[in-house]
């Protein structure tokens, strides 16, 4: 059986949870990345990126050796 879901306008504009634009530096802030790291994803993005796209590639490095 096939289900059919009402789709409004307005929710055809609502940007998905992954395509949020994040600043670089509140991510880096916020998921405790290394000064090193924050600034590879600076290059690789500009200041802001997409939450998915900072998720997909940030390194997190262990604290514990």
């Amino acid at each position: 059986m096939v289900r059919f879901q009402n789709v409004s306008a307005d929710d055809a504009e609502k940007p998905d949870a992954g395509e949020q634009m994040w600043s670089v530096f509140e991510f880096a802030r916020r998921y405790r990345l290394a000064k090193r790291e924050e600034n590879r994803l600076l290059m690789l993005y500009g200041p802001t990126a997409s939450l998915r796209d900072l998720l997909a590639n940030a390194r997190r490095h262990s604290l514990i050796s």
